[in-house]
């Protein structure tokens, strides 16, 4: 939980986040439902693996959706437009040179952060290194093999 802390998020990504909370809630949530009233009609609770693993699947549900509707709650929109031009912040689609590959990041806030799709949360080792940089610029972060140089070819 958040507890009170705003929390960084692009337009799609509060989007998103509001489309899994629907889902978890018209959907998920009443088979979950429906699968523990099934498992509880089976008789003893006590040896009834399939009304646990309903029961269990039902306390994560509701989790995960306390979870999204307080980031929902705390969601800060990421204004792009109020960065300066050319500077990488939040928001800030960056190509990089990465040990001779050219490599395209999004600086997103940690609950966006998908390293698959190029979304670097702005609290990782990356993230920090590009923050306030600009194009031509060289940096370094600490990586799993050890310290990493990348230079910044530009920045959107």
């Amino acid at each position: 939980m958040t507890i009170g802390k705003r929390v960084p998020v692009t337009r799609d990504g509060l989007e998103r986040l509001k489309v899994e909370l629907e889902e978890l809630k018209t959907i998920k949530m009443p088979q979950i439902t429906e699968a523990v009233a099934e498992a509880r009609s089976h008789g003893d609770l006590r040896e009834n693996a399939a009304y646990d693993a309903a029961r269990h699947d039902q306390m994560m549900a509701k989790r995960r959706i306390d979870e999204l509707e307080d980031l929902i709650r705390h969601a800060e929109i990421i204004d792009e437009s109020a960065s300066p031009a050319g500077v990488v912040s939040l928001g800030s689609k960056v190509t990089v040179d990465f040990e001779g590959d050219e490599e395209i990041y999004t600086i997103v806030g940690a609950v966006e952060a998908n390293p698959r799709q190029g979304k670097v949360s702005n609290e990782s080792p990356l993230g920090k290194a590009l923050l306030g940089r600009k194009a031509g610029q060289t940096t370094s972060f600490s990586a799993p093999g050890g310290i990493t140089q990348i230079k910044i070819l530009s920045v959107d």
